[in-house]
């Protein structure tokens, strides 16, 4: 999905990060949501972790890693201008729907609605071709799973 994305950081990358994929892509997204207020909190770092844990059916301890690969990549990341064009190019409307409803999972995280979050989500929104519907849709969707995620931590208890 967004393999091509980090093509850009070949150059300038560390040796210790792996080539980039759809799912460390995504990833480095969702910690650049994350980081955007500059309060990197426990909640948002969770909700990341359950995403993976998700997506791709990994156990706790696999998603931290991959989250904590992710956190390396976004620090060598593109600006968002530059995933605009690499975005549209080779990304289908599904999984362009798909990363905007896990960006505004992690944007909605720890219940609060802060501007340079909703900034970085609505960048992503237009770097990934999406209309305003797109993204109502998308957080819709972002905070049913929320709520769902919420029940059963209750019911849990």
């Amino acid at each position: 999905m967004f393999s091509h994305l980090f093509r850009a950081l070949k150059a300038s990358k560390s040796n210790a990060l792996p080539e980039p994929d759809e799912k460390l892509a995504l990833g480095a997204l969702l910690v650049r949501v994350a980081k955007s207020d500059r309060n990197y909190n426990v909640k948002e770092i969770q909700r990341i972790d359950r995403i993976f844990q998700r997506l791709y059916d990994l156990n706790p301890v696999e998603a931290a890693k991959m989250r904590a690969v992710c956190e390396k990549m976004e620090e060598h990341a593109p600006h968002m201008d530059v995933f605009s064009e690499m975005i549209r190019e080779g990304v289908d409307f599904d999984d362009r729907l798909g990363a905007l409803e896990t960006m505004w999972e992690v944007a909605l995280s720890d219940g609060q609605e802060r501007p340079e979050e909703l900034s970085v989500v609505e960048s992503a929104r237009t770097a990934l071709g999406l209309s305003e519907a797109d993204s109502l849709q998308a957080r819709v969707a972002a905070v049913h799973t929320i709520e769902q995620v919420q029940r059963r931590a209750a019911d849990d208890q």
